[in-house]
């Protein structure tokens, strides 16, 4: 490590131990989504409204159910209908996991690029994260897809700091080593402070541990087999190597099919 990286790492975690480091906040329309899950008797009408007042959501919603993956006979062309088709519980998850990307802006080019580069990767994850889920588990798909979207989100201050720090981000190398050294534990913060619940609230740092053993399946196991998937570098070799591989009950042909790793990858999209 050099004595820059050293050094801006050694003043992100003080800042992380004193409470200094600014956070990301939970944009106010996931807010409003997360308390109406709240209320179990919701009704698909009253949460289209909460949902509809932010119309790029209502649109990207819209989009995911008519996705390959979830695509019925007549397409979805409105809200209260995609709403009814994946279900309260499913259209909250996705759609605070989908309101997260408001968050990923930048003013300079350079990080609003890097920005969109961990944002795009975490798309691909959480459509793998979301099919493994469903196919090969009885965890809930739109959790696995949510613990997708925001397995990197400790990445967001690191690039905040990296904005009013000429220096860093003059040096991509170094810029990457420290995202790579701390975003796991900004990312364990973060969820904390949104409330997330508990199955995915240490998960960004959880995810970092290739060598981990659970006694069961859980979400950091399907993120952990997704980011394998994506990463077709060594795929095959990379994804049996993980313990998190001997939870799911993979058919001999495999996972999936090109088409449908595909299908999967631009899900969200």
């Amino acid at each position: 490590m050099n004595t820059l990286a050293k050094m801006v790492q050694t003043q992100l975690l003080r800042a992380i131990d004193n409470d200094d480091l600014v956070l990301p906040t939970l944009p106010e329309v996931a807010m409003s989504i997360r308390e109406a899950a709240e209320d179990t008797e919701i009704s698909v009408a009253t949460l289209s409204k909460v949902i509809g007042r932010d119309a790029a959501l209502a649109a990207r919603l819209i989009k995911v159910v008519n996705s390959p993956l979830l695509r019925a006979i007549t397409e979805v062309t409105d809200l209260q209908t995609a709403i009814t088709r994946l279900g309260v519980n499913y259209s909250c998850n996705l759609a605070i996991g989908l309101v997260i990307e408001q968050i990923f802006h930048a003013r300079s080019e350079t990080v609003e690029q890097k920005m969109r580069e961990i944002w795009a990767k975490s798309l691909e994850v959480a459509g793998v994260s979301y099919e493994l889920a469903a196919r090969y588990t009885e965890l809930k798909a739109d959790q696995a897809a949510l613990a997708g979207l925001v397995h990197q989100i400790g990445v967001l201050p690191i690039l905040t700091y990296a904005e009013e720090h000429n220096e860093l981000l003059s040096d991509p190398v170094c810029l990457n080593h420290v995202i790579e050294q701390i975003h796991p534990v900004l990312g364990d913060k973060i969820l904390s402070v949104w409330e997330f619940p508990e199955q995915l609230a240490n998960l960004p740092g959880e995810v970092q541990n290739l060598e981990r053993h659970s006694a069961k399946v859980d979400y950091v196991d399907i993120v952990q087999i997704a980011r394998a998937l994506c990463d077709k570098t060594g795929r095959e070799r990379a994804v049996s190597a993980l313990p998190a591989y001997r939870h799911l009950a993979v058919p001999a042909a495999g996972l999936f099919s090109e088409d449908d790793l595909l299908d999967a990858r631009v899900m969200f999209r």
